[in-house]
C-alpha cells in the first residue's frame, strides 16, 4: 500500500507543479511578450511531463498488480492447506464416531446384564 501511496503522491506532485507553474506565469506581472514566451516554453515541456507521469503511473500500477497477484496466490495456497487439514480432521472424527457406534451396542448389552444380575438379587 505504501508503494501505491508514494506513486499517487509523486503523480500529484508533478501535476500540481505543472498547474502551479502555468498559473504563476499567467498571473506574473511581466510584459505580455515575455509571459507568452514562458508559456510556450512551459507548454513545450508538458508532453515530457505527461510522458513521465504516465510512465510513473504505469510503473506503480504494474507493481501494485504484481503485489496483488502474489498476495492472491499466497491466500489460495493457505486456503488449500486449511481445506486439506479440515478434510483430514473430518475423516478422523468419522473414524472415531464409527468406532464409537460399533462399541455402543456391546456396552448396552453389558449394562443390561449387570442390571439383570442386580434385579435377580
Amino acid at each position: 500500500m505504501s508503494n501505491k501511496k508514494s506513486g499517487l503522491f509523486i503523480s500529484g506532485l508533478l501535476l500540481g507543479s505543472a498547474i502551479g507553474t502555468a498559473t504563476g506565469l499567467l498571473i506574473a506581472p511581466k510584459k505580455g511578450q515575455k509571459t507568452r514566451q514562458l508559456v510556450k516554453k512551459s507548454a513545450s515541456a508538458i508532453p515530457h511531463l505527461v510522458t513521465d507521469l504516465s510512465t510513473s503511473v504505469k510503473f506503480q500500477t504494474d507493481r501494485f498488480s504484481d503485489s496483488a497477484t502474489n498476495t492472491w496466490e499466497e491466500i489460495l495456497e493457505r486456503l488449500k492447506v486449511a481445506i486439506a487439514a479440515g478434510l483430514e480432521a473430518s475423516q478422523k472424527q468419522r473414524e472415531i464416531l464409527s468406532q464409537t457406534e460399533t462399541k455402543e451396542p456391546e456396552v448396552s448389552v453389558e449394562i443390561s446384564r449387570k442390571e439383570g444380575i442386580e434385579n435377580i438379587d
